[in-house]
């Protein structure tokens, strides 16, 4: 797990709702039972600053890190979709992308993020219209014609080219399995610690799929989807092992803000 992702998860995951800031310190801590190191901590801080995601600020525990409302807004739309609120049906339409000349690939992924999937290089397509798409195409200098298209047929010819659902379903079956040993191992006798840990995984891993799957409508879904049963697995051990991860946090937060004031009174 590479720090920077980990750094978007745990301030999505955690600390969005704790004032979306916290002391460097408690970042390394709350990193270290991932096996990720200060060292790679500080870096991905430093290079997330430069990128307009963090702002440093001063902090009662010491310096600290506050999201932007750029990586405020995304992160809100990303938990959104990692547990799938907010969102209706499909009204039989598809937003569709006509680009002037191919993106570049990190464009393309950007756009596949956001849930289109190509038809060609030119040609993008997503159940439902985002709202970023606009801003990605103009940041990238990508000419393009957009409008909204209802199949004359059947969709599923449109799906099965956009997306490669076979690959999709392929992953969502490895997630559980992958998984499954990992948050199994929790029981009432784990630490916090150990719950956190587990679930950290367990979420970080489910977001990949925000790079993978468009969250298509059931009425574009083949039938017993391996997403529905993942969802449900996810579902699941996130909301058992919430309470216990939720405890450490605030123990590494209360611990850092303690640590703060014993080395201002004890110099």
């Amino acid at each position: 797990m590479q720090a920077r992702s980990a750094l978007f998860d745990l301030y999505g995951d955690y600390l969005r709702d704790r004032g979306s800031r916290a002391p460097v310190s408690a970042l390394v801590r709350l990193l270290a039972p991932l096996d990720i190191a200060a060292p790679a901590v500080r870096t991905a801080v430093s290079r997330m600053v430069r990128q307009g995601w963090l702002h440093p600020l001063r902090l009662a525990a010491g310096p600290g890190y506050l999201l932007t409302p750029k990586a405020a807004r995304r992160l809100d739309e990303a938990a959104a979709r990692v547990y799938r609120t907010g969102r209706g049906g499909w009204d039989g339409r598809f937003d569709m992308i006509l680009l002037h000349e191919p993106v570049t690939r990190r464009d393309a992924l950007r756009l596949t993020y956001l849930g289109y999937g190509s038809l060609s290089e030119q040609v993008w397509v997503a159940p439902r219209a985002s709202e970023e798409v606009e801003a990605l195409l103009a940041e990238a200098g990508a000419g393009h014609e957009r409008f909204s298209a209802s199949p004359a047929a059947d969709a599923t010819g449109i799906v099965d080219r956009a997306w490669d659902l076979a690959r999709i379903g392929q992953s969502y079956q490895e997630f559980v399995e992958k998984l499954q040993p990992v948050v199994k191992a929790i029981t009432p006798r784990s630490t916090d610690e150990e719950a956190y840990a587990a679930r950290f995984r367990l979420v970080h891993a489910w977001r990949s799929f925000l790079f993978q799957d468009p969250q298509l409508p059931s009425a574009l879904l083949p039938a017993g989807w391996p997403g529905v049963k993942a969802a449900g697995f996810f579902d699941k051990h996130a909301t058992r092992l919430r309470p216990a991860a939720d405890r450490h946090v605030e123990r590494c937060l209360q611990s850092a803000t303690r640590g703060a004031r014993v080395g201002f009174s004890n110099p």
